[in-house]
C-alpha cells in the first residue's frame, strides 16, 4: 500500500510541480510502484487470484499510458522508461 509520504515523493520526483498528479508520467510512476508492491505480495501468496487480476489490469493501464506518452511526447517517454528501469 502506498503511503501518503511515498506518493507525495513520487509526485514531486516525476511531476511538473508538487500538485501535478494527473500527468501520464506521474500516473505511470505510481502504477509502477503499486505493481512492484503487488508482485511482492503475489510471491508470498501465489493463490491470490483476485490480486493477480488486479495486477494484470494495472499492467495494462500502465501500458496504455506509456503508449499515449510515446505518441505525444517521445522525449518524456524515453526519459521515464530510463528512470523507472522499464524495458522497451
Amino acid at each position: 500500500m502506498l503511503t501518503k509520504e511515498k506518493k507525495a515523493e513520487i509526485v514531486a520526483k516525476y511531476g511538473k510541480n508538487g500538485t501535478d498528479t494527473g500527468s501520464a508520467e506521474v500516473q505511470v510512476a505510481l502504477l509502477t510502484e503499486r505493481i512492484s508492491e503487488l508482485n511482492a505480495h503475489l510471491a508470498k501468496n501465489p493463490k491470490d487470484f483476485h490480486s493477480n487480476r488486479g495486477l494484470l489490469m494495472m499492467v495494462g493501464k500502465r501500458k496504455q499510458l506509456l503508449k499515449y506518452l510515446e505518441t505525444t511526447n517521445l522525449e518524456a517517454y524515453r526519459d521515464l522508461i530510463k528512470k523507472l528501469n522499464l524495458r522497451k
